[in-house]
């Protein structure tokens, strides 16, 4: 069988001791079919969003990864990148003054992925482009965050008023999965983490 061509990098396969292995950028075409069930991707349907919110290290990048993987098998376009990522090539695009197309590129997956928001804070310029991104993907297209609580965004994005308009926009059409307990990573390792209490002398 010829192979689908994809673009315009490739899909490593993730496994449960790694999942964050997998790197996802824009697929024309799914690799393979699947008979998962169709209910986790009704929000495309209607161009809605996801937010997955918790701690560090309870698998939010996991399930963003496996709903991404699924809607690629299910034949839609997908592009996954972490904040960080995603308003640098913003910055270097603005700079070479592509900013426009580079734009008109994220609105092309159905589905864009951006991982780790809130971990880092945005200044002015780069929260700007952030917002100018989810103004344009505004049910146009679908898009997971996977990010700190909604109260924080004020300081990550350095602007209240900001924060609240990409949120008003984001929260509209919006499935929010809030994830709680402890780190998946420090199972095993909790107790070399966790203080105790020392025994009075």
């Amino acid at each position: 069988m010829t192979p689908i061509p994809q673009r315009p990098q490739t899909l490593r396969p993730a496994t449960p001791q790694d999942p964050r292995r997998v790197r996802l950028h824009l697929l024309t075409r799914p690799p393979t079919t699947t008979h998962q069930g169709p209910r986790a991707l009704e929000f495309l349907t209607g161009a809605g969003n996801i937010a997955l919110l918790g701690p560090p290290r309870v698998g939010k990048t996991h399930i963003a990864v496996g709903l991404a993987v699924a809607a690629c098998q299910a034949g839609k376009s997908i592009y996954f990148t972490t904040l960080d990522d995603l308003v640098r090539k913003l910055k270097t695009a603005d700079a070479a003054r592509r900013l426009p197309r580079h734009f008109a590129n994220l609105m092309r997956p159905s589905l864009l992925v951006i991982d780790e928001v809130g971990y880092l804070p945005l200044d002015r310029d780069e929260a700007s482009m952030f917002f100018q991104l989810i103004s344009r993907r505004y049910e146009k297209g679908s898009t997971i965050t996977s990010n700190k609580h909604f109260t924080e965004w004020g300081t990550v994005l350095g602007d209240d008023v900001l924060a609240t308009a990409i949120l008003d926009r984001l929260l509209h059409h919006c499935d929010v999965v809030t994830i709680n307990g402890p780190s998946y990573r420090l199972k095993d390792r909790q107790a070399l983490v966790t203080p105790t209490d020392t025994p009075a002398s």
